[in-house]
Order: C-alpha cells, then sequence, then structure tokens
C-alpha cells in the first residue's frame, strides 16, 4: 500500500509518518522501482503501535529508542519490556490520578445538583 492509504489505514497523517520515517521510528521503508513509499501488513502493525505508544504518552525521544531496540532483535528483548513496564506504570499512575479527578468533579455535579432541587 502506498503513503495515502496507510495514512487512512492507521489515522496518522502523511506528514506524521514521513517524520516517523526520518526520525527512525519506523522501520526503513520499501520502495518501488519510482521511489515511491510501499507498505505491507507488518509496517502497518508497527505503526499502529508507535500510535499507541505515542497516545499513551511516550515521547519521540523514547519512540526512537523503542523502535532502535527493536531492530536489535532478541537480544533487546529485556530493554523493551522495561521500556513497556515503565510506560505501563505511567499509565497507571494517571488513571488512579484521573479517577480521582473524575470522583471530585462527580461530587461536585451532586453538590450542585442537591442545591438546584430546593
Amino acid at each position: 500500500m502506498k503513503i495515502g492509504q496507510l495514512a487512512k489505514e492507521t489515522g496518522l497523517s502523511i506528514h506524521t509518518l514521513r517524520y516517523y520515517e526520518k526520525e527512525g521510528i519506523l522501520p526503513p521503508v520499501k520502495r518501488n522501482e519510482k521511489g515511491i513509499r510501499i507498505y505491507d501488513y507488518e509496517d502497518v502493525e508497527w505503526i499502529k503501535f508507535a500510535r499507541c505508544l505515542r497516545e499513551a504518552g511516550m515521547g519521540i525521544t523514547e519512540m526512537k529508542k523503542f523502535a532502535q531496540l527493536t531492530q536489535q532483535g532478541e537480544k533487546s528483548k529485556n530493554e523493551r519490556i522495561n521500556l513497556l513496564r515503565q510506560r505501563n506504570t505511567h499509565l497507571k499512575n494517571q488513571i488512579k490520578e484521573l479517577t480521582r479527578y473524575m470522583e471530585l468533579i462527580n461530587r461536585k455535579i451532586d453538590l450542585y445538583s442537591l442545591s438546584t432541587e430546593d
């Protein structure tokens, strides 16, 4: 598939896909005889995971590190696991914090609702 199709499939803009390629977040992209980028199923799956990492709050530098480790293969597996565990812990802490915020907001809604019933 070409980059426009990939953008639709992954929900990322063409600009973002090119940026990720330039930064080394994407593995080397295959090109056809005319130099046009050609993506396959594995590329799509990698990009979807990269988007997941980004939306989970991982910064570009950390994403680049993860991509480089992935390209190293089996020998970097433990480092990749550690990066993902750190991200997981960060997300769990964010969820706890957001849950507390939601509880405070719900209490305020309840308080306001009680005062308008009179």
